[in-house]
């Protein structure tokens, strides 16, 4: 997965964050998938779908991972 595949997905991200999904070996449905478990995942269990990979259930992780702005 390229720089440029991850952008078209999350949009404008850190540096680091590109870093820490490519390191994950995901492929870009993967991360397509895990982008959408962030937004919708009440939803996706009540349409019956599978829970997550554990390479999805990673990126899932590292993308809904709080802020360091958002912690006391």
């Amino acid at each position: 997965m390229t720089r440029d595949d991850i952008i078209s997905v999350l949009g404008p991200v850190d540096e680091t964050v590109i870093a820490d999904i490519v390191s994950t070996g995901a492929t870009i449905e993967e991360l397509r998938e895990a982008f959408a478990w962030i937004g919708a995942d009440e939803a996706l269990v009540n349409e019956g779908r599978q829970l997550p990979s554990a390479r999805v259930a990673a990126l899932i992780e590292l993308l809904d991972a709080p802020d360091e702005e958002d912690q006391p």
